[in-house]
């Protein structure tokens, strides 16, 4: 028989980091679910990813057990990485801070594309350009079209 959910948090750790601090220890702690637990599992299925910002949807049953589904860093994060910058522009519109090449975005997009609402990679891609305009980082070049 299934276990019956009681619900879902979601929340954003460093890979191989978790720790019974805020934000994690509040808001399981508020569920009942076991702090300790979780960190655990959590920093052993990360280590291989260990200083990145990580994703994490925890589904909580009624009987206090949980599961969790570690996805792919966020598209920013991961724009950043790919800029060495600290964060995007306070004027995106009028303030540019850095070039990418559509290389790089192609890279992010296949890396992402499980965790995004789309089915192909040139649809990927656009969603990533389009984080990344929104940041004030520039593509270089056209579009790469498959024709």
């Amino acid at each position: 028989m299934a276990k019956e959910v009681a619900g879902q948090i979601k929340l954003q750790i460093k890979g191989g980091a978790a720790n019974p601090s805020p934000p994690v220890g509040p808001a399981l702690g508020s569920k009942g679910i076991n702090i300790m637990e979780f960190c655990k599992q959590f920093n052993a299925k990360t280590q291989d990813k260990a200083g990145k910002v990580l994703p994490v949807v925890i589904t909580y049953y009624s009987d206090k057990s949980f599961d969790f589904v570690v996805k792919t860093p966020p598209v920013a994060v991961q724009l950043l990485e790919v800029t060495k910058l600290k964060s995007g522009s306070a004027e995106p519109n009028r303030k540019k801070v850095a070039e990418i090449t559509w290389d790089q975005v192609k890279a992010i997009a296949e890396d992402k594309i499980v965790d995004l609402n789309c089915f192909t990679v040139e649809a990927a891609m656009k969603m990533v350009a389009g984080t990344a305009r929104s940041m004030g980082i520039t593509v270089k070049g056209t579009f790469p079209s498959n024709n």
